[in-house]
């Protein structure tokens, strides 16, 4: 998916960076619109065609479910802010506004995307997120109200993070919490824009934003579910075999039936299945794990026969999750690397962990294609410095300031024999 977010929009009201002067406390707004039938949500809908930018917000569980399940969806934008209750309301329609010119403005999507596709089948293909562009300014992950503080001077209520979202009917607190969710984002998105584009950074942003919408979402490959379990790389021999093929199995099992796979099968039991496969179905009543349960016997029986699977297994389809540790060579050039970002990210005023992540650092080491650092602004940041050290091009050394700087390799060694 291509994906783009421009910032010729403008909010009536918006202006540039605040003065901080006298903080004041934001009570949430109360002025919304509650959508809670189809018709209703489809003259919504109508209305926000054509509006330049929208704040959305979602709100979800997923601890008794596999997938998240979209409880209430918030929507503000320069004339008004609605929350729409997926609970009664079909929600395909909201793709007309995500696949259209309206930028979505939001803070920390990433959650938010996932729920998103799986509500209307796809994600905003102008997105603009908050948490994002503000590590362009030196804030690390910084949070909605923290955001709200140094660039609004202003400091959202505190609500109720706990609330059962599901729940029906919503108190008024209740819907005033999620309304604050998204009633600033817009003024936000402005202050942002005209704070980035002042240091040249607005592009850096937006290239990021459109990288977090076209990240792919889908399901994990139940052949790699194993990788995830406590302690899997110290199995051997046919151990992993079975636990590939019981946790494939657990993980498909989970999602077809939309239930946490832990409580398909808890991941103790999994582990000693793999360690010890049954060889029966009283012997898989005694696993660890499952003392206290009792599985159907339809699904004893898949049991057992993902483990026959995965004892067959043979080298060539057991997928072996990647290397976890770097080679110890590489690790004191990734831990010289690694101080460098710290550096150059204090010295751009930008959050570390957009520069680059020691999985990034790792992937150049390992000359794998493809990595973030080669491309974009990164590139020109900090990626040609660090592609020429592994190259052996470049190296690092101590300024007068007690700095390090990268600079080019004299390739004379340092005689330290006593």
């Amino acid at each position: 998916m291509t994906t783009s977010v421009l910032h010729d929009v403008e909010t009536p009201g918006a202006e540039g960076p605040r003065d901080r002067g006298t903080e004041r406390l934001t009570a949430p707004s109360s002025r919304h619109r509650w959508i809670g039938d189809q018709a209703a949500f489809e003259l919504l809908m109508e209305e926000l065609v054509g509006v330049p930018a929208v704040g959305m917000d979602t709100e979800f569980h997923r601890e008794r479910s596999y997938f998240p399940h979209l409880d209430l969806l918030q929507l503000a934008w320069p004339a008004g802010l609605a929350l729409v209750d997926p609970l009664a309301v079909d929600l395909s329609g909201l793709a007309r506004l995500l696949d259209s010119p309206t930028v979505v403005v939001a803070h920390a999507a990433e959650q938010d995307l996932e729920v998103l596709e799986r509500a209307c089948g796809t994600v905003p293909q102008r997105l603009f997120d908050t948490q994002v562009a503000a590590g362009f300014l030196g804030m690390s992950t910084p949070s909605l109200s923290t955001l709200v503080d140094r660039l609004l001077n202003r400091r959202l209520a505190k609500g109720d993070r706990l609330t059962d979202w599901s729940r029906r009917p919503l108190s008024q607190a209740q819907q005033d919490y999620a309304a604050a969710d998204v009633e600033h984002l817009l003024e936000l998105h402005q202050v942002l824009i005209h704070q980035l584009a002042a240091q040249g950074r607005l592009t850096w942003a937006e290239q990021e934003c459109a990288l977090l919408a076209s990240r792919d979402r889908r399901p994990p490959d139940p052949s790699q579910a194993w990788w995830r379990i406590k302690a899997a790389r110290q199995l051997r021999g046919a151990a992993r075999g079975v636990a590939q093929a019981v946790a494939a199995w657990r993980e498909t099992t989970a999602a077809a039936s939309d239930r946490p796979a832990r409580m398909v099968l808890p991941e103790l039991a999994l582990m000693s299945i793999a360690h010890r496969p049954p060889r029966d179905l009283t012997e898989l009543s005694q696993v660890r794990g499952l003392e206290s349960r009792r599985l159907r016997e339809s699904m004893a029986s898949e049991v057992m026969q993902a483990v026959a699977v995965g004892l067959a297994l043979d080298d060539a389809r057991l997928c072996l999750p990647p290397e976890e540790e770097m080679d110890r060579v590489q690790r004191p050039a990734a831990a010289l690397a690694m101080a460098w970002l710290a550096q150059r990210a204090s010295e751009l005023r930008i959050d570390a962990g957009l520069l680059a992540t020691r999985a990034d650092v790792q992937a150049l080491l390992a000359a794998e294609p493809g990595g973030r650092v080669a491309l974009g602004w990164r590139y020109e940041l900090v990626g040609r410095g660090l592609i020429r050290l592994v190259a052996g091009e470049a190296a690092l050394a101590m300024g007068p300031n007690g700095r390090l700087v990268c600079e080019a390799r004299s390739h004379q060694a340092i005689d330290l024999q006593i």
